[in-house]
């Protein structure tokens, strides 16, 4: 069986004293813990909503006044490589965004990052998110079909030796284009794909080194979606076994079970289960807050929210869902829950520690050591 890996997922945002403080702290502590790799997301704002970001309903509103000055990731990991040429975590992108971003652009900053890491860049990339997108200008009518063209794309160039490219597209047409980077040992980065619905599952095994969820769904789902991409690579002439099964999860943990409880009650870490869809509140007898049938994290738009109505959203979403949608409970507990996600199939975690967003600031810091045993043990499963 394939050895079980784990990495860390860091939220990207900017700090005092230093802009990078938390994040090269966060970065230091994977190090030490002994992780496979470092991820960054790739947002333009949080996907906390932001009236909720106040000391009454989380303790670290007293030590980072906005959650929504998120750092750029490319910047960022060659700022990470730059600085920190003697560790050799792999540094990921978990996920960047085929909408806002140019394919050429990105299949540029993926190969500069694999050649400055002597070959430890991961592309982590997926169809993006309603949030980073519509509010900026850039359509999101077919994001789906735009993630196909954007990886089309980026293969065609990696794949060009230099020569003149010239490819139609209704998104990215290439014309006379050039890329002339040379791949690392010969080798171009590894691309996760984070896919969720049938036709992003497709293309994920057309293209995917592996698969990378990370909206909220539970591991019954993660095995017949990870069906259907090695079935779709098959299909494809690809071996489907090779595709790796990774898996972006958020946690809540805590030293006691008292602990968590109370976490799992305050009003941000529920607000952040807003972004499970609508099929996981009709488990638990009831709808979306903002409406039937609500996709979910692909399209909310939290910083849109008012006070009030996150509050009234926040309360409305049911504790036992919380549970089922984030990786929640004592160390031992998570360890139970990750062994069932690893007998779906999963054989890479990449973990957020939401913890620090509960209402106690105190509680909120005392999750990071839990969080690394889990780390620790993690390894081991």
């Amino acid at each position: 069986m394939t050895r079980f890996r784990v990495g860390i997922l860091d939220p990207l945002t900017a700090a005092r004293p230093a802009v990078d403080t938390f994040t090269r702290a966060n970065y230091l502590g994977a190090v030490a813990s002994g992780v496979d790799s470092f991820w960054v997301p790739d947002h333009l704002n949080s996907l906390f909503p932001r009236p909720l970001w106040q000391a009454k309903y989380t303790g670290a509103a007293k030590v980072l006044p906005t959650t929504d000055a998120v750092l750029e990731p490319w910047t960022m990991l060659g700022h990470i490589a730059a600085r920190n040429r003697l560790a050799r975590l792999r540094l990921g992108v978990g996920v960047t965004d085929t909408g806002r971003r140019n394919p050429a652009v990105t299949a540029q900053a993926a190969a500069t990052l694999h050649l400055l890491t002597k070959g430890r860049a991961i592309l982590g990339i997926g169809s993006g998110e309603r949030e980073g997108n519509e509010p900026y200008g850039v359509d999101w009518a077919k994001p789906v079909a735009r993630f196909e063209e954007a990886m089309g794309t980026i293969r065609a160039l990696w794949d060009s030796k230099g020569e003149l490219v010239n490819r139609d597209s209704p998104f990215f047409p290439l014309r006379n284009a050039v890329f002339d980077l040379p791949p690392y040992r010969g080798k171009w980065p590894e691309i996760w794909v984070g896919a969720h619905g049938p036709r992003m599952l497709r293309a994920a095994g057309r293209y995917a080194d592996a698969y990378f969820p990370a909206f909220p769904h539970l591991p019954v789902d993660y095995k017949q979606r990870l069906d259907l991409v090695r079935e779709a690579a098959s299909d494809a002439g690809r071996d489907p076994m090779a595709i790796l099964a990774a898996a972006g999860l958020f946690v809540v943990t805590g030293r006691t079970q008292d602990d968590v409880d109370e976490a799992l009650e305050s009003e941000l870490i529920r607000a952040f289960s807003l972004n499970a869809g609508d099929e996981h509140f009709v488990r638990h007898g009831t709808h979306h807050p903002m409406g039937a049938g609500f996709s979910g994290a692909q399209d909310i738009l939290p910083y849109g929210l008012d006070e009030q109505t996150a509050l009234s959203h926040a309360r409305a979403v049911p504790v036992p869902l919380v549970r089922e949608v984030l990786l929640t409970g004592t160390p031992a507990e998570i360890l139970d829950r990750a062994a069932e996600w690893r007998d779906c199939g999963v054989r890479y975690m990449v973990l957020a520690n939401i913890g620090p967003a509960q209402r106690s600031l105190r509680n909120g810091l005392a999750t990071q050591l839990p969080f690394i045993q889990v780390i620790r043990k993690l390894k081991k499963l």
